[in-house]
C-alpha cells in the first residue's frame, strides 16, 4: 500500500538522482577536506604548496554541491542543474589531474614547481642562514611524507577526484533524464 505522501511532488523531488549526486559531491569533498585537515592538524603532516592547491577542489565542490542539490530538489531549470554539474565535473577532472601531476612529482617522473621542489637558489647572508632555516619550513612537493597501499594522499586525491567526476557525471545523466 503507498500513501499519498509518497507521491507528493517534493517527496519525489527529494529522491531525485540530481539531487542525491550534489548531496554525495558535498559530502565527499566536506569528508576529503575534513581528512586533509585532520592530516595536517593532527597528525602533524605538513601540506607543500601542491597540496593545497589539490584543496581548492573541494573548497568549490561542498558548498555548490549544496546549492545544486538545493536548486534541483526545488524544481530549478534543468539547465542550471546540468551548469552546476559540469563545472563540478571539470574541477573534479582539473583536480584529478594535478594529483596525477602531483604524485608523478613524488615518483621523479618530472619536475614540480621550483618554489617547492627545486634547488634552494637564494640562502642569503651566512649571518642570517641560522635564522632563516629555523622560522622558514619548506615542505617539499617532491618528498612523500605519508604512503598507505604504495599510494602518497596526492595518490589517493586522483582516485577521491575520480570518483566525484563518476559522481558528478551521474548526476548530468540523472538531470537530463529527468528533464525528459
Amino acid at each position: 500500500m503507498t500513501s499519498a505522501a509518497a507521491h507528493s511532488p517534493s517527496v519525489r523531488r527529494a529522491a531525485d538522482p540530481a539531487v542525491v549526486a550534489a548531496l554525495a559531491l558535498a559530502v565527499v569533498a566536506a569528508a576529503t577536506l575534513a581528512g586533509a585537515w585532520f592530516f595536517q592538524l593532527v597528525l602533524d603532516i605538513r601540506p607543500c604548496p601542491l597540496c593545497l592547491e589539490q584543496r581548492y577542489a573541494y573548497y568549490l565542490a561542498v558548498p555548490l554541491g549544496l546549492l545544486v542539490a538545493f536548486a534541483a530538489s526545488r524544481g530549478a531549470p534543468r539547465q542550471v542543474v546540468l551548469a552546476g554539474f559540469a563545472v563540478l565535473l571539470l574541477a573534479a577532472l582539473a583536480n584529478a589531474w594535478l594529483g596525477g601531476y602531483h604524485a608523478g612529482v613524488e615518483w621523479q617522473f618530472w619536475q614540480g614547481p621550483t618554489d617547492c621542489s627545486g634547488p634552494v637558489a637564494d640562502l642569503g647572508s651566512a649571518g642570517t642562514l641560522l635564522q632563516r632555516l629555523d622560522t622558514e619550513k619548506v615542505i617539499r612537493c617532491d618528498e612523500v611524507q605519508w604512503r598507505f597501499l604504495g599510494l602518497s594522499l596526492a595518490g589517493y586525491n586522483v582516485l577521491i577526484s575520480m570518483l566525484m567526476a563518476l559522481i558528478a557525471l551521474w548526476g548530468i545523466v540523472s538531470a537530463k533524464r529527468t528533464a525528459s
